[in-house]
């Protein structure tokens, strides 16, 4: 019997989805689910789902329990599956809505941009806490991450404790490798496809069936009108730079300065009216803004509402079902970078293939990126490496300074406005950011020239406060 421990169980879906996947396995049907979430009435609910997901697939060895206590719920854990968004959404809002004011424009804002980094600020330091309690309680345990920001969160983990069993899992390239097979028409598993890079933004540098390179036929298929329209920016990546890249287009437009410059490329390339994905201003504040969340679950878990119990292209269940079977499987997960990806820099979190039996978790050498494409991922992790110094030192400097290397945030602000946003959300932020201390970054004065006399004089900014420095 798999115990398989789930960390922040009362989201809406996600354990629900896990639970019925990993139950598709007949090895896995007698697993025992044990839920942990901070919200009571969350953790009640999710646990009425399982149930009904046991009763409905009529899995009557499988059995649930539902633990507030994480450190009493990781006794005898074999896996540990974790998903948790630390302050609801309430700090969601404000890094969306705080930017927008500075002219930064972000759709989804959890990987990289002022959001990311703000999320890695709130959600390292939880992390680090839960980490540092499973190896403590149960040190051998396969840790299975889901959470975002995925880069930052799995760099801070394995820099503060290495000899972790855990991978970074997101769903982003299958996903894309279901959408290319179904243009191209050809099934997924008659294609054999390499993808590495790092977490939405992996690159597909073979894609081929029966040894016939599809790549040609998908850059074609790029600029067709039909295809770009529902997938605008992604199109443009491999319009300019030949590659299919992995996630949304929504994600995409935001990791750099093409698309989100100004109304009119707004307007271009972020279309909500095409597809929801493309890339609309705080698309993420409707994904996450649900004060029906009660009601919902409460429809789920009395009946009303259909459960999916089929199978989905989710990593988490294949990876623990090779494990326990030693069926072997290979899955794309996010892992510390040692010499997997030659031309990305060592230590930084890549996403890579990796195979998955009764040894565990095996990450694969994936070669050497296309140059244009290893700059393209270099100007992300100068990003993730800065804001996870920010949670180590507890520095705030180091968040003005990741703030100021975010390709979008640069290309819409100068220094004193990232330095001036930076300090609003932090100060917005205190009550989530507890690593900081209440610090945030100096103020800066800002510098003028006088013109009717062509002096230069120094003009202290209402905001600006006198320091040392």
């Amino acid at each position: 019997m798999a115990n398989i421990v789930i960390i922040g169980a009362g989201s809406l879906v996600f354990s629900s989805r896990l639970t019925a996947d990993i139950l598709t396995y007949p090895e896995l049907e007698n697993s025992h689910f044990t839920l942990v979430d901070i919200d009571k009435d969350r953790l009640n609910y999710a646990e009425k789902i399982i149930k009904r997901i046991f009763a409905e697939g009529d899995y009557s060895h499988a059995s649930v329990s539902a633990i507030p206590d994480r450190r009493k719920a990781l006794k005898n854990a074999d896996f540990v599956i974790i998903s948790i968004l630390v302050g609801g959404y309430e700090p969601i809002r404000m890094e969306i809505d705080i930017p927008k004011k500075y002219g930064i424009d972000q759709c989804i804002g959890d990987t990289l941009t002022p959001g990311g980094i703000m999320r890695c600020l709130r959600t390292l330091p939880v992390m680090i806490d839960i980490t540092r309690d499973i190896q403590e309680i149960c040190p051998n345990v396969h840790i299975l991450n889901y959470t975002n920001p995925m880069g930052m969160l799995s760099w801070g983990i394995l820099d503060e404790m290495p000899d972790l069993s855990y991978i970074g899992l997101c769903h982003s390239v299958q996903i894309t490798a279901e959408g290319w097979a179904e243009r191209l028409g050809i099934p997924l598993d008659k294609i054999n496809y390499l993808c590495s890079g790092i977490n939405h933004q992996a690159w597909f540098t073979r894609f081929e069936s029966n040894r016939k390179d599809l790549l040609p036929e998908i850059r074609k298929l790029a600029v067709k009108p039909e295809i770009w329209y529902g997938d605008t920016a992604r199109m443009e990546y491999i319009k300019h730079f030949g590659f299919p890249v992995t996630e949304s287009s929504g994600h995409i437009s935001e990791y750099n300065a093409w698309f989100r410059k100004n109304d009119d490329t707004i307007m271009r390339y972020c279309r909500h009216q095409f597809s929801e994905w493309n890339g609309e201003y705080g698309f993420i504040k409707k994904l996450y803004e649900r004060p029906d969340w009660k009601d919902q679950m409460m429809r789920i878990a009395n009946w009303e509402e259909p459960v999916d119990l089929k199978r989905s292209s989710e990593y988490g269940a294949q990876i623990i079902n090779a494990i326990e079977t030693g069926r072997p499987a290979v899955i794309y997960g996010n892992v510390k970078n040692k010499g997997y990806i030659d031309n990305l820099p060592e230590g930084a979190i890549v996403e890579v293939p990796c195979l998955v039996d009764r040894n565990g978790i095996q990450p694969v050498h994936a070669g050497s990126l296309p140059m244009h494409l290893a700059a393209i991922n270099i100007t992300q992790l100068n990003v993730q490496q800065l804001a996870v110094a920010a949670v180590k030192m507890g520095d705030p400097e180091y968040v003005f300074q990741a703030m100021a290397m975010d390709p979008l945030t640069a290309m819409s602000c100068t220094l004193d406005e990232i330095r001036e946003m930076t300090i609003e959300l932090m100060r917005a932020h205190e009550p989530w950011i507890p690593v900081m201390k209440g610090r945030i970054p100096a103020s800066k004065p800002h510098i003028y020239l006088k013109e009717a006399t062509g002096k230069v004089e120094k003009h202290i900014d209402p905001s600006y406060e006198a320091t040392d420095d």
